[in-house]
């Protein structure tokens, strides 16, 4: 099993491990670039792949580009909602959400890639409004993650930039098995 396999059955000591590597693929990069980035490297990787490669399925009981491009657009979604929990309220908790059951219950199988990618776009627009606003006292912040506990809003922006570049390095390692 890959140190970037991440599902809500994981052991403590191996989300710790999937978060140290993930937040390792930003290197010195500035998380917030990252993060601006990502929707538009989203878009170009997968802009010359017909609708059925994005379909397609890297191998079985893995994802599809497409079903990579839902998650991004729903994390966007959790990470947009613990992070005004975060920002606004003093020691919220965060529930963690088991990826593998939203894909299934989803239907990202079924995701159309385009509207993945746009809404993906959008959220992440937002997203980036209200943390490029944050202060750094508000960027110390912190919720209590019901798996990981306390995570700091700074220390989830780093998270998720993370988060990107495995899923951009999915894309692009899901394409080439295509081709």
């Amino acid at each position: 099993m890959s140190v970037f396999s991440n599902t809500s059955q994981d052991a403590p000591e191996l989300r710790a491990q999937y978060a140290k590597a993930v937040l390792g693929l930003v290197g010195d990069r500035t998380p917030l670039e990252v993060l601006r980035e990502t929707p538009g490297a989203a878009a170009r990787a997968v802009a010359t792949l017909t609708p059925e490669k994005l379909r397609t399925r890297e191998a079985p009981g893995k994802w599809s580009i497409a079903m990579v491009l839902r998650h991004l657009a729903d994390t966007d979604v959790v990470w947009g909602w613990r992070m005004r929990l975060i920002l606004a309220q003093d020691r919220p908790p965060i529930t963690g959400f088991d990826q593998d059951v939203w894909a299934d219950r989803l239907d990202y199988a079924n995701a159309d890639p385009n509207a993945a990618l746009e809404t993906f776009a959008v959220l992440r627009r937002d997203n980036l409004r209200l943390i490029e606003r944050a202060t750094p006292g508000d960027l110390e912040r912190v919720g209590v993650h019901a798996e990981r506990g306390e995570e700091s809003a700074g220390y989830l922006v780093r998270l998720y930039a993370g988060h990107d570049l495995l899923h951009l390095n999915q894309i692009d390692r899901i394409a080439r098995s295509l081709t």
